[in-house]
């Protein structure tokens, strides 16, 4: 049966609010002068003991910053978490560093304790790692345990600088009696590649205390993977490694093979698009199959990898014993139907067949002897870029301006002109670059597909139309974490009108009941009654990222908000030790949706 969401609310009314805190989330200010910061300023000294400073979405200039910095002096001293994500768009280089050291000094002289910092989507380059230096060489950064750094358009020059920070903060917390024990790093989409991830390994053999590492696309090569299996074979707690979308290759697959006995608590290990092959493929289903080895694994990602059908047996084989397997990726290669039929057949004996993910992609295995030329393909991923990041030797000087997406990837590259495609053709392969094929009105498109998918339905009409409609925005929104700007941008548009009408006709059929349970469903935060129900089979980063914007929409229900608000902080109970894979994203969430107002 559907949740009573009036009684969840009520629930809700009666929970506590959480941690006391100051947001300005995405609020689009420009604080250029010290009186622009006024009423920043005036909430936080309103605020007793302030544990969050959210600033993300704003734009801060070195006079406003110095401003918030007085008044973070004074009442900053119960600062745990600087949430300060795309907080510079529009700024000139020479700007960000002094801001970084104003707000730096400010809880300096407070006596914070820092346990998250958070400076994603602030591609501020190697300039802006001067700033943030001396800020994390401070005692105030002895206690952090996240450190959030995605888009920020490092480079080899910034990893280097940063990996120096970072072990000079850990040194000088060591004098102290409390050495840097950081549990989660994000660095995404960077540009450190060999150089700048060799230094980071560094740091991360120091640590030791690590859980959680995020790196991917970054034009890290063997050499460069190499060096941070190495570092991070120090940290046995590791739980999530991301090296997405990095040159990873064969060699690189071994050299993190040889280490991943050390990571018994493993629970997701993505390396989808990372040029493994099949030699790749085996060398790490070698090291995953030992039996009794990660038995908390619960995702794990490797499309795209030009895979074929000679590994099927031994990746299905290496998850065996993994009981609490939910999602197992291998789309985007070339395992062919013999390779998926041997896959499929022996997940179902295993019983790990649901955790398997669909195939929209994989090609035919139509080369037995594909590991030809391979000496060449190793030695091409050798050649990895190893110049040092030009942001730094820019000599535009101060008319240079950091733009949001500076550090996104170009677009889709078409080797060919491609042609229109209908909606049910997205629909049945809904990948970005299936998204801007779309010919015509898109959302009209959606909704006369959904429209047919309802006709000689034995359900009541209005209920499977809310179904197909759902399904549509689930498998659009997905892409609203893609990094391809077009696509991104593209996804969160016609997400944006899609939930629109879907509120809409489920409020004026009496459906909105039904909607709130399936949508929560859909977004894998409670189990479905219904048996039928398939797994899902869109990415859910990307559906959470879009409702962090849709939620504060007019026409979003504040009982949908106030079930998401509810049980976005709940996964399902297995009775099984479970590690949620999109914990960041959902958490980003929460906090727009405790902003909110109450109903």
């Amino acid at each position: 049966m559907p949740f009573d969401f009036k009684e969840i609310t009520e629930q809700l009314n009666e929970a506590s609010t959480g941690s006391a805190g100051v947001s300005f989330s995405g609020k689009s200010l420009k604080l250029n002068s010290e009186d622009d910061a006024k009423d920043v300023c005036e909430e936080i000294k309103k605020c007793e003991k302030m544990s969050y400073l959210d600033l993300e979405g704003n734009t801060l200039g070195p006079d406003a910053a110095r401003a918030i910095s007085k008044a973070l002096e004074t009442h900053g001293s119960h600062l745990q978490r600087a949430l300060w994500k795309d907080m510079f768009t529009g700024r000139m280089k020479n700007e960000i560093p002094k801001a970084l050291e104003y707000l730096g000094d400010g809880l300096n002289s407070a006596g914070a304790r820092l346990v998250e910092l958070d400076l994603s989507d602030n591609a501020f380059g190697p300039i802006g790692v001067q700033g943030l230096a001396a800020f994390l060489r401070s005692s105030t950064c002895y206690t952090l345990r996240e450190l959030r750094l995605n888009n920020n358009g490092l480079g080899i020059t910034g990893g280097k600088m940063l990996a120096k920070a970072l072990l000079d903060c850990h040194a000088n917390s060591s004098k102290e009696g409390q050495p840097l024990a950081l549990r989660v790093f994000i660095a995404g989409r960077n540009r450190l590649e060999n150089e700048g991830a060799t230094a980071l390994a560094g740091v991360f053999e120091k640590l030791g205390s690590l859980e959680e590492v995020v790196m991917p696309q970054n034009g890290i090569y063997h050499s460069g993977v190499s060096a941070l299996a190495s570092g991070l074979s120090n940290n046995p707690g590791l739980r999530v490694l991301n090296l997405n979308d990095n040159t990873v290759g064969p060699r690189g697959a071994q050299a993190l093979a040889d280490v991943l006995h050390n990571f018994k608590a493993l629970e997701c290990l993505n390396l989808g698009d990372c040029l493994l092959k099949t030699k790749g493929a085996l060398v790490i289903a070698d090291a995953l199959g030992i039996k009794g080895n990660h038995l908390s694994l619960t995702e794990l990602n490797l499309t795209f990898n030009e895979i074929r059908t000679r590994a099927a047996e031994a990746l299905a084989r290496s998850v065996a014993d993994k009981t609490q397997l939910d999602s197992f990726l291998l789309d985007g290669n070339a395992l062919g139907e013999s390779g998926r039929t041997t896959l499929r057949n022996y997940l179902e004996k295993s019983e790990r067949i649901k955790s398997l993910g669909p195939f929209d992609d994989d090609a035919t295995d139509e080369s037995e002897n594909e590991e030809s030329g391979g000496e060449e393909e190793e030695e091409r991923e050798g050649e990895g870029s190893d110049q040092d990041d030009q942001d730094d030797q820019d000599d535009q000087g101060d008319e240079v301006y950091i733009e949001k997406e500076q550090t996104v990837q170009t677009p889709i590259q078409e080797k060919s002109v491609k042609k229109p495609i209908s909606v049910k053709e997205f629909m049945k392969s809904s990948s970005g670059e299936n998204l801007l094929l779309i010919e015509g009105d898109k959302v009209m498109g959606f909704l006369e597909y959904a429209k047919e998918r309802c006709q000689g339905k034995n359900s009541r009409e209005s209920e499977k139309y809310v179904n197909e409609l759902l399904c549509i925005v689930m498998k659009v929104s997905s892409h609203c974490g893609s990094g391809y700007g077009d696509v991104r941008v593209e996804a969160e548009r016609l997400t944006d009108l899609l939930y629109s009408e879907l509120f809409q006709y489920a409020s004026e059929n009496d459906q909105m009941s039904k909607l709130n349970n399936n949508l929560l469903v859909d977004l894998g935060l409670i189990k479905s009654e219904d048996k039928s129900v398939g797994n899902i089979n869109w990415n859910l980063e990307g559906c959470f990222k879009a409702l962090e914007k849709v939620v504060q929409k007019d026409y979003f229900p504040s009982l949908t908000k106030d079930a998401l608000k509810l049980f976005i902080e709940k996964p399902i109970k297995t009775g099984r030790k479970f590690v949620d894979p999109f914990q960041e994203v959902k958490t980003s969430l929460k906090t727009i949706l405790n902003r909110l107002p109450s109903t």
